[in-house]
């Protein structure tokens, strides 16, 4: 009798577990750029350390082309979340996307500038002719540029601006044809690794740059708001984690990303500068949450610059609803 009850109970722990597992909510997230990218580490952590399960969530990751793709397929609901950077809407939703951020990845903006030390550059009031690399020419990159060069008293006129992706802008960079770049930690580590020092500053010292961002459509948030929930708290949880301990966090994240096999010390020196310059919150913003007036004063830049024609309500390109 004993062990039908404990037969039975097995057998019900199984069925309540079929249950729980069958119970996951499916979400798409779509990354602008390949998903094994460092940047990306926080999304690994929580799906390969089961923190999006906790949430009851089953998470497929897929790679679009870029960010104003991603944008594009999450306004029309080909995808669930994606990524860009907490500008994104500001560009897109004039355009009739109706995204917005639901969190943003760090309370510090997510560029630097960095420059050769042989260049004869001190600062952003150098950079008149010289050649300064950006990813495109519809990049975050290459707006945080013209921020900076205002703030200097420069227009683009005064900088051969060069759009050549991240592969041109590590290889330019070294070969010494780019005296320097707008760009983010993973391409500032890539060069230095190969014996070119460089100098550094976060673009947000001159303009008001942004983190990476979880983006979702209005009629995402609005039908699906504890799965939105639920990535955001995975997502912030794995950056935590990250700014507790790179070490720590950067050999589970090479376990669960096994292209980076070997290359731990790197992986750790790229999540510690996120973990130093951009992840930490800035005064009165909790992690994940957006700042109105950041976002306001990024949008009349974009205005007054020409990079978009009309401007929206700040209150309709972000939410701070998902971020506890």
């Amino acid at each position: 009798m004993r062990h039908m009850i404990t037969g039975a109970i097995a057998a019900a722990a199984m069925a309540l577990g079929a249950v729980a597992a069958g119970a996951q909510e499916k979400l798409t997230y779509l990354f602008p750029a390949p998903d094994f990218l460092p940047a990306f580490a926080p999304f690994q952590l929580a799906r390969g350390k089961g923190y999006f399960a906790k949430e009851g969530l089953e998470v497929t990751f897929q790679v679009g082309k870029g960010g104003a793709d991603v944008a594009t397929q999450v306004a029309l609901g080909n995808a669930d979340l994606g990524g860009g950077i907490g500008d994104t809407p500001i560009i897109v939703r004039a355009n009739g996307l109706n995204i917005r951020g639901v969190a943003l990845l760090g309370g510090h903006g997510l560029t630097q500038l960095a420059w050769r030390e042989d260049s004869g550059i001190t600062g952003p009031a150098d950079l008149k002719g010289k050649s300064i690399g950006v990813l495109s020419f519809q990049d975050t990159t290459y707006y945080n540029l013209l921020g900076v060069l205002a703030a200097a008293g420069l227009d683009r006129s005064d900088v051969d601006i060069q759009a050549v992706g991240p592969g041109g802008i590590i290889q330019l960079t070294i070969a010494g044809k780019l005296h320097g770049f707008v760009g983010v930690p993973e391409w500032i580590d890539a060069v230095a690794r190969t014996g070119i020092r460089l100098e550094q500053m976060p673009v947000e010292k001159l303009f008001p740059a942004m983190a990476q961002a979880i983006i979702a459509s209005d009629d995402t948030i609005a039908r699906r708001p504890e799965a939105v929930r639920g990535f955001v708290r995975a997502v912030l949880r794995a950056i935590r984690e990250i700014m507790a301990d790179p070490a720590a966090a950067a050999r589970d994240y090479v376990a669960i990303v096994t292209q980076h096999s070997g290359k731990e010390e790197q992986i750790e020196a790229i999540l510690r500068a996120y973990a130093t310059l951009i992840y930490p919150e800035a005064e009165g913003q909790p992690l994940g949450s957006f700042d109105p007036e950041r976002i306001a004063a990024v949008q009349k830049f974009y205005l007054d610059a020409g990079i978009i024609r009309t401007a929206v309500p700040v209150e309709d390109l972000y939410t701070n609803d998902f971020v506890q």
